[in-house]
């Protein structure tokens, strides 16, 4: 399954910036690893796309490039079964 978002704010700045966009592959849980950009699904926020710092039993902890990133840090580890998709190629805007 593939699918195409919009990147909104700046919490992945400088690599991933608003208006610029993603596409995303669904992988199996297993396919998750230290490093990947990844889209999930937060009850309060909607959909975020970080970075995975770690991959635990717990969950997977995400942070993000931008000085005040929502992430791990202030929403815990993200639920496997929440995550979107792995993004496997970013479009910048012009």
């Amino acid at each position: 399954m593939f699918r195409i978002l919009r990147i909104h704010g700046e919490s992945m700045a400088p690599e991933y910036q608003s208006g610029d966009f993603v596409f995303l592959m669904k992988v199996f849980r297993k396919g998750l690893k230290q490093g990947d950009v990844i889209a999930f699904e937060n009850r309060l926020y909607g959909t975020l796309i970080k970075r995975i710092e770690k991959n635990t039993d717990e969950g997977i902890y995400v942070v993000g490039t931008g000085e005040n990133s929502l992430d791990s840090r202030r929403l815990g580890p993200v639920n496997r079964d929440k995550v979107q998709g792995k993004v496997i190629w970013h479009i910048r805007r012009r």
